[in-house]
């Protein structure tokens, strides 16, 4: 079953925990590619200064403060994109960072976006400019809903994995909330089985030079 617009519009640390495990698919003319989400970040509607939203509404994030059930992508560092899903209220800011997957339709297809044919297929999504990457999301995907095909996330009832919680990756404020899930044990976590890894501004606080 795909995941409602209802789904999205709850609390932004509810709709982040709840999902993992579930399947982020994106149909193209190439063919279908999912996989298993298995790590996310939270980002909130107050008091969050890591959220893009933080010092208030413009062009770029204005999709976060309309309904729920949008994407939000956009560059990050001049490098990547990066796939989000919009939360909350109308006029609440929240977003979910999707950060790793596990796949499961579209391997092969994965691997050739990806130029990675002859890596384990365990890199091919473990991480969020990775996946998006490997399910061809981009621009084009920004604002649109995820609330049916060609993009959306179904339910996956029968799963049973259990979610851990630890602080976010790669940001300079608001590193210290714990507020990114994953799935226990997954091998396609971004950094490893949930290790934490200090983003560069706590990095540089901490003297840590890699």
């Amino acid at each position: 079953m795909i995941l409602s617009s209802s789904f999205y519009s709850r609390p932004t640390v509810k709709v982040a925990r709840d999902l993992i495990g579930q399947i982020l698919v994106h149909e193209t003319p190439e063919g279908i590619a999912s996989g298993r989400i298995v790590e996310v970040e939270a980002y909130l509607p107050k008091k969050d200064p890591g959220s893009h939203a933080a010092r208030g509404q413009t062009p770029r994030n204005a999709i976060m403060f309309g309904p729920a059930g949008f994407a939000y992508v956009y560059f990050c560092y001049g490098n990547h994109f990066l796939f989000n899903v919009v939360t909350e209220k109308p006029g609440l800011p929240g977003a979910v960072l999707i950060r790793a997957l596990e796949p499961v339709e579209g391997i092969s297809l994965m691997a050739r976006r990806r130029k990675k044919e002859l890596e384990p297929e365990r890199v091919l999504t473990n991480g969020p400019g990775k996946l998006v990457q490997a399910l061809a999301l981009g621009p084009a995907q920004n604002r649109q809903r995820v609330t049916g095909r060609p993009l959306y996330i179904r339910s996956d009832v029968g799963f049973a994995g259990k979610v851990g919680v630890t602080t976010r990756i790669g940001i300079t404020e608001g590193w210290d909330l714990p507020l990114r899930f994953y799935l226990k044990g997954s091998p396609y976590l971004s950094v490893g089985p949930g290790k934490d890894r200090p983003s560069p501004g706590r990095k540089k606080a901490l003297g840590i030079r890699r």
